[in-house]
């Protein structure tokens, strides 16, 4: 039976391996973007900013909702002003709850719908330079338990704690051969993510696959957070 998706920040990478993942199975999948989208998405919208709130009406029933969105803002902790943390938490957290308030109508219309949220593996695991940051995802880490919690057992909600992926958002940390070796020797598996590693496990948490898992926080790192490298 075909399903209807919907991306937030369908112009990410990740969000752009996703997509064809759920097509392919004949599922619909629509996206919503604060840049222009090329051509790979069932229908698209443009707004302005996530944490306005102002995302276009759907009317029709949604089986999951996937928030992409997110920031890479890393400075000394003294270099951290109150617009950069404003910024990280209107952009990772805020948004995705407004999100989720916007179109949990649409979810509820369908019997067994799914969430997935982006979060980080800094918001488990300490890491210098990401103390805007790890708030803002572990922000969206307990918004994750909080609404498995709510909506179970009609609509499931898990959340996806990569460590670095090669994505454009990374660009300027993985743009030299000894900047991708650093990166990669930081993590047991010893590589860097790639998009398609996320879109694989966002796959399995919006399909019916996964029916009996609500609540989690995955790693998707390497085995960064988990294991002593």
């Amino acid at each position: 039976m075909s399903k209807n998706f919907l991306f937030a920040g369908a112009s990410s990478a990740i969000a752009q391996q996703t997509g064809p993942l759920l097509q392919q199975e004949g599922h619909r999948v629509l996206a919503i973007s604060t840049k222009p989208l090329t051509d790979g998405y069932d229908q698209s919208f443009l707004i302005e900013r996530y944490s306005q709130g102002s995302f276009p009406v759907i009317e029709e029933p949604l089986d999951g909702l996937v928030y992409f969105p997110g920031t890479i803002n890393l400075k000394p902790f003294n270099r951290l002003t109150p617009a950069d943390f404003t910024r990280d938490y209107e952009i990772n957290a805020l948004g995705a709850a407004l999100f989720i308030q916007q179109y949990l109508p649409n979810l509820k219309k369908t019997e067994s719908a799914s969430i997935v949220l982006i979060s980080s593996v800094a918001a488990s695991l300490g890491l210098p330079f990401h103390g805007s940051i790890s708030m803002a995802k572990a922000a969206l880490e307990g918004l994750t338990k909080a609404l498995a919690a709510e909506f179970a057992p009609s609509i499931r909600v898990n959340c996806i704690a990569p460590s670095m992926v090669d994505t454009p958002l990374a660009s300027k940390f993985v743009d030299t051969p000894e900047k991708r070796d650093q990166l990669a020797k930081r993590n047991p598996l010893r590589k860097i993510g790639t998009p398609a590693d996320v879109a694989n496990m966002i796959s399995f948490l919006l399909r019916d696959q996964s029916q009996w898992m609500t609540g989690q926080v995955l790693g998707v790192d390497g085995g960064m957070a988990a294991l002593k490298n």
